[in-house]
Formats: C-alpha cells, sequence, structure tokens
C-alpha cells in the first residue's frame, strides 16, 4: 500500500508539472514571445530600401516634350525632387500619390537632370540621379486662329486653325486642339479636304452658337508630333464672344432679301440675284457666312468683260465671288428679276445699312437656287452634323 500511494503522488506530480508547462508556453506566445527557449532575442525583420523609377529613363533620347517626366517611389518617399535644365532652371512639377510628375512642357533638343532624395522607412536614404534629352525636329509647324482675341463674332463664326504645312498625323494634332465655352455648347473638329496653304481643322457648333457665349480657343502644339518628322512649333490661343444673332435669309425666288436679328425681322428689301438662266452666274445655294466688308471694292470677272469695277458696301460671303453689295445699276431689277453675276445686288441705302450691321460669322443662308455653294473657304453650314463629324480625325 505504501508503494501504491508513492506512485500516485509521483503521477501527481508530473501531471502538475506538465500542466504549468503548457500554461506558460500559451501565455508566452499571446504576448509575442517567440516559441523558443527563454531569453532568446528575435532578430529585427530588415528594412526594404527605397525603390525608385524615373521616366523618361537615364539616357533615354527623343522624348517627345509634351509628356510629363514622372518619378515614382515604391517602399518609401520622397524628401526632395527636381528636374532641371542645363541652365539649373528647375521645371515646374506637381506631387502625386507615389512621387512627382512635371507639369511644364520641356523644351526641344534639350537635356534634363533628376536631382532629389528618397528614403525608406527607416529614413536611409537613395538619391535620384540620372538625365535623359528630348528630341531635335526636323522640322516644326506653326498655326494661327483666325478669330483675334476680344473679337466679337456672329452665331455662324466657325473657329479656324491653319496651319503652315500638311499635317500628317492629324489625331495628334487634333488632341492639342481645345475649345471651352461659358455654356454648354456641342461641336466638332472637322479636317476639311480643300486646303491649299497646309492643314486646316475648323471646328463648328452642332448648331448655331448661343449669342453672349463665351469662347476660349487653345492650339497647345509644343512638344507634338504632327508627323513626318515635324512638330509643333508654338502654342496659340484665343477668347472672343458669340454676338448677337443676325441671320440673312436670302431666297433668290422672293427677289427679296431679309434681315433677322434675335428673332426679330429688321429689314426687307429689295434685292436681284444671279442670272438663273446661266448656272456660272447662279447665286449658289447653301448656308453661307459673312467673312469679310469693304466699304468701297474694285470687282473683277474677266469671263464676263468686266475689270476693277468699283462697287460700295460690299459684304463678302463666299472667295467664290460672292458679295452682298450696292449696285446702282441693277437698281430696276432688284425686287423683280435675277440679273447679277452671282452676288446679292441692293440699292446703295440698302446695302449701307446692311453694311453697317454685318460682322464676321453671321449666316446668310441662301435658298431656291439650282447651285449648290461650292465646297471652299466656309462652308461649314452646308454639311449636316453626321457629315461634318465623320471629318474629324478622333471618334466623335
Amino acid at each position: 500500500m505504501a508503494l501504491g500511494r508513492a506512485v500516485l503522488g509521483l503521477m501527481v506530480t508530473f501531471a502538475i508539472a506538465l500542466a504549468a508547462i503548457t500554461v506558460w508556453g500559451t501565455v508566452e506566445r499571446a504576448s509575442g514571445a517567440p516559441a523558443t527557449a527563454a531569453g532568446a532575442e528575435a532578430e529585427a525583420p530588415a528594412v526594404p530600401a527605397a525603390q525608385v523609377s524615373l521616366t523618361p529613363g537615364n539616357g533615354a533620347a527623343g522624348v517627345a516634350p509634351a509628356a510629363p517626366a514622372v518619378v515614382k517611389v515604391a517602399q518609401g518617399r520622397l524628401t526632395d525632387v527636381a528636374l532641371v535644365g542645363p541652365d539649373g532652371t528647375a521645371v515646374a512639377g506637381r506631387p502625386t500619390p507615389d512621387g512627382w510628375e512635371s507639369t511644364a512642357t520641356l523644351a526641344y533638343g534639350t537635356t534634363y537632370t533628376w536631382k532629389g532624395l528618397a528614403v525608406d522607412a527607416a529614413g536611409n536614404p537613395t538619391r535620384l540621379t540620372g538625365s535623359f534629352s528630348t528630341v531635335t525636329p526636323q522640322r516644326k509647324i506653326a498655326a494661327n486662329i483666325n478669330i483675334a482675341d476680344d473679337a466679337t463674332v456672329g452665331v455662324g463664326a466657325p473657329i479656324i486653325v491653319q496651319f503652315n504645312g500638311e499635317v500628317a498625323d492629324k489625331a495628334a494634332a487634333q488632341r492639342a486642339l481645345q475649345v471651352r465655352t461659358s455654356v454648354p455648347t456641342e461641336g466638332s473638329w472637322a479636317w476639311l479636304p480643300d486646303a491649299e496653304q497646309g492643314s486646316r481643322a475648323h471646328w463648328r457648333p452642332k448648331d448655331y452658337w448661343k449669342p453672349g457665349t463665351q469662347v476660349d480657343v487653345a492650339a497647345n502644339l509644343v512638344g507634338v508630333d504632327t508627323g513626318d518628322g515635324a512638330w509643333g512649333s508654338a502654342n496659340v490661343t484665343s477668347h472672343f464672344t458669340i454676338g448677337r444673332s443676325q441671320i440673312v435669309k436670302a431666297d433668290v425666288n422672293s427677289f427679296q432679301m431679309v434681315v433677322v436679328r434675335d428673332g426679330q425681322t429688321v429689314m426687307t428689301v429689295p434685292a436681284s440675284y444671279g442670272l438663273g438662266s446661266d448656272p456660272n452666274r447662279n447665286t449658289t445655294n447653301g448656308v453661307h457666312v459673312v467673312m469679310s466688308k469693304e466699304a468701297n471694292k474694285l470687282m473683277t470677272n474677266p469671263d464676263y468683260g468686266y475689270f476693277n469695277v468699283p462697287e460700295k458696301w460690299a459684304v463678302r460671303i463666299s472667295n467664290n465671288g460672292e458679295f452682298i453689295h450696292a449696285n446702282p445699276q441693277s437698281t430696276s431689277a432688284q425686287g423683280n428679276e435675277n440679273v447679277t453675276h452671282g452676288c446679292v445686288n441692293l440699292s446703295t441705302t440698302d446695302a449701307e445699312a446692311y453694311f453697317n450691321t454685318a460682322m464676321f460669322g453671321d449666316p446668310v443662308e441662301v435658298t431656291g437656287s439650282p447651285v449648290p455653294m461650292p465646297q471652299t473657304d466656309i462652308y461649314d453650314w452646308s454639311l449636316t452634323w453626321p457629315e461634318w463629324q465623320k471629318l474629324s480625325a478622333l471618334p466623335t
């Protein structure tokens, strides 16, 4: 019996000891201590170094100046960054969630150098180094905008960006063209195929402009590859205002010309249009646009035997020889028959009154003629909206 009690006491003692070991291990692991021998120290985890990537990369050449230069940092952050040109001037830029990017267009044929510092979580530094160079164009292409700053124009005025050469990559050029309006205005760019002095892009609204609209146009062409070795040479801008609505209703069979201003008829005057029996003398059908005006104009038409004939109060509505102007010689026909060489003839008094109200961009809607308006110059409004959209270099 004594032996039995001794064995039982030994087993109880062993069970208590085992329970104590189990409890000790659970407590230490819960407190975060490693499951190793008591007193051993854990090694501190390694801090990953900051990883820096540069775009363009070190040594890159022929870089497009309009593309942003970018620094990205992983496993760290930037404490200082600069992209500098040969003279030490820093390029404007802004921070991004993972680094920095330039916001200014770079110069052509220039080397830029990265400077700055990135640090990892422990503060260990990594320096920004490297450089790249921008493209040197084989040639440059320039553009101008047809509407001057602070001008006021009619509700049919198209925006015309005229290039001084052929634009091979019209899509790239069109991406650099911007139109902003003070009121929502649906519109589209179109590349007209009849240009002789270089490519031209026109922008027109789907419908006539809303009077009073403020318009800002920008052609941000510097740094843009327009194809065939040509790059944009300069940025150009314009700010202008849409004036009152004035539309000329010119029904060739009515022998009258009607002027509608802001929805109200303000003039109805006798007129004579192009001789209907001669297709070469018809006033052409379609929506013309007032292009310019001259108080005194010398008119010439060798095919019909007249040269430098002085006419008064001439408002040009096409480059096909069509004007609204005074002509005392056709006074008896005005209001009765069409006898002109394609122009809209008015009396001197009526022509002057209209002349004083006309401005660039006013629509002149000629109807009733069997001869369509030729697709030259400003024929934008003679195309349907789907036809116009098809002339864009970008999907609509």
